[in-house]
């Protein structure tokens, strides 16, 4: 049985899941498309390459879920992008159930918060939620 005081709770914790979770997979993006942080491996990046494309999806998608504006379908098309990442740059090593050997653990964790987030939507906290009657995004 949940207590009174987490059920309390469940809401706001989804909101807090969703802006630590998009802060962490725009900075991926930042990384590729605005060299910040800096990672000398995409110094060269052009814009129209996978590379360049994935960044504009985690640099754009990584915004609107962290301010949770559209936080359903975008988040459904970053879990997505996460499952292809997995599959064509990690699993393709040779270990694709151990996410473990491949490096791939990030790839999957993203995937299924994101997969997640499309079904449980923005929480509280969240344009979502302002453009809802409600004020939860979980209804929008």
């Amino acid at each position: 049985m949940r207590s009174f005081f987490m059920s309390s709770w469940t809401s706001q914790l989804l909101a807090v899941l969703r802006i630590v979770t998009a802060y962490l997979f725009l900075l991926h993006g930042s990384a590729k498309l605005l060299h910040v942080p800096h990672m000398a491996m995409f110094d060269n990046l052009q814009l129209f390459s996978l590379y360049g494309f994935t960044g504009v999806l985690e640099l754009v998608g990584g915004v609107l879920v962290l301010i949770g504006l559209w936080t359903r379908p975008v988040a459904f098309v970053l879990s997505g992008e996460m499952a292809f990442a997995y599959f064509m740059g990690h699993a393709s090593k040779g270990t694709p159930l151990f996410p473990l050997m491949n490096n791939g653990e990030p790839a999957v964790l993203f995937c299924f918060v994101f997969l997640y987030l499309s079904g449980a939507g923005a929480g509280p906290w969240s344009v979502d939620a302002a453009r809802t009657s409600s004020g939860d995004a979980r209804t929008a």
